[in-house]
């Protein structure tokens, strides 16, 4: 097949619309460097006096590792409630499967304010029911994110099984095999790759959830997210803009290891 590859104007076109995409996270960088306690770009003189705040500062290493806690539980029960739900009405094709479609999707189109508020009231009136679990607590948030993420794991899970051939399925049900046995070793090894963008998409739409978050945290579950969130509130600590580089890096970082992994996997000529 011929190859087709852009020219000059389109080069430049597409170069001259990046960078205008990304100036924003670029103003961002010189900001992390100023020595000043306020936001504001440095003038003439450099510091990483922010970087070692987050270094220093237990909150910020806290936050970090509960956001990270959280969004693992919170993608793996996500992932799990998909896949259970995406393999029921595939494997079992109901009558109200449109329906039953619409009614997981439904936080997806449902106002966050709303959701938040209707979270709200869930844990509150779970709070001392369960020990450890409700309000203000980081089982409590891992939940709420897990149910504002099963809606993109599970579609992502119902794409990758709309991919596979129905005739797998049959013949592994005429030869015998139990609904256990063809979940799990015809149909789950098939879709693998989709159930591993579920978890990957629920852990980092998690990872950056914030405006369910503020309706349920006050002082002791507090996110990454809220923490940048409670900076910029009250004091507009730079710190922010330091962390915010620390992202950007880990995402491009990514990106790039990618990118060259899939020119390795090319066949060559």
């Amino acid at each position: 097949m011929p190859t087709y590859r852009p020219g000059p104007v389109s080069l430049i076109a597409a170069t001259l619309v990046a960078l205008f995409l990304l100036m924003p996270l670029l103003a961002v960088v010189p900001v992390s460097f100023t020595p000043s306690r306020m936001l504001a770009m440095p003038s003439g003189e450099l510091s990483l006096r922010h970087y070692r705040t987050l270094v220093e500062d237990p909150r910020w290493i806290d936050s970090i590792l509960l956001s990270i806690r959280i969004g693992i539980a919170s993608s793996v029960f996500s992932t799990l409630l998909a896949l259970c739900f995406s393999l029921g009405v595939w494997m079992f094709q109901p009558r109200f499967t449109a329906l039953l479609v619409g009614f997981v999707l439904l936080p997806m189109v449902v106002p966050p304010v709303v959701s938040a508020i209707t979270i709200y009231f869930l844990l509150t009136s779970l709070t001392g029911l369960i020990p450890g679990f409700g309000y203000d607590t980081w089982l409590g948030v891992a939940m709420a994110h897990s149910i504002m993420t099963v809606p993109f794991a599970t579609v992502l899970i119902l794409v990758a099984l709309s991919q596979v051939d129905r005739r797998i399925d049959l013949a592994a049900r005429g030869l015998g095999a139990s609904t256990w046995e063809r979940a799990t070793q015809i149909i789950i090894p098939n879709i693998k790759f989709g159930i591993a963008a579920a978890a990957l998409l629920s852990f980092v739409l998690s990872w950056e959830e914030i405006g369910v978050t503020l309706f349920i945290t006050s002082v002791n579950a507090i996110t990454l997210p809220r923490l940048m969130w409670m900076g910029l509130r009250d004091n507009i600590d730079p710190a922010i803009a330091a962390i915010s580089v620390i992202l950007i890096l880990v995402t491009v970082t990514v990106l790039v290891l990618r990118r060259v992994r899939l020119r390795r996997e090319e066949p060559a000529g």
